[in-house]
């Protein structure tokens, strides 16, 4: 009889200690399973085809300089153009299936900085291309995602607006950097022509 009066008094005075430790434990166990899924969705989406095509386009294109050696190899733009191509993935991964807006300009910026650098012609685009490591930035920000790395998620989220201003200035460089690539190729054209 004492017990239950030391509980009601303790009920009384919001100290039911048997209640608390209940809603407690209840707390933990839906946060472990909170843990649980997240863990299995990372997984699950780091074992995706797409995952797996963006590592290993990121390996080729920046870590074995593919994205250079194309924009030296290839006639003027169409290494650029097929390097833009391979980029998708890392578009439709950030936009699809992270379904983060803020990240996919980032990835876009990323691509056109890329786009802009290797556009520059005599080579010197291909030589810079070099030091201008898109595809890994890229994967590291969607892996950055993908494993809740608060610093990235901040960092990029915080930039989403002037991202989006600087993809529309980049946007109007590429095309200045094309049009006067074009006019002086056309300049060339007239040149060694003017000789035969």
């Amino acid at each position: 009889m004492e017990s239950s009066r030391r509980q009601q008094a303790q009920a009384d005075l919001g100290m039911n200690f048997i209640r608390e430790d209940q809603k407690r434990e209840a707390a933990l166990a839906k946060e472990q399973e909170r843990i649980a899924r997240k863990e299995a969705k990372r997984q699950q989406m780091m074992s995706m085809p797409s995952y797996r095509l963006m590592v290993k386009t990121s390996t080729y294109m920046d870590k074995y300089f593919l994205d250079p050696i194309l924009g030296f190899i290839l006639p003027a733009g169409v290494g650029d153009a097929l390097s833009s191509v391979l980029a998708f993935p890392f578009v439709y991964y950030s936009l699809c299936v992270v379904k983060s807006i803020p990240l996919t300009l980032a990835v876009i910026y990323n691509i056109l900085m890329d786009v802009l650098i290797g556009a520059i012609p005599f080579c010197i685009g291909d030589l810079l291309d070099v030091f201008k490591r898109s595809y890994i930035e890229n994967l590291r920000l969607i892996t950055g995602y993908i494993e809740d790395d608060k610093e990235i998620i901040n960092k990029v989220n915080k930039k989403a607006f002037w991202t989006a201003v600087f993809i529309a200035v980049i946007c109007w460089l590429i095309y200045l950097v094309i049009s006067w690539a074009i006019s002086l190729g056309t300049s060339v054209y007239d040149w060694i022509s003017s000789w035969f």
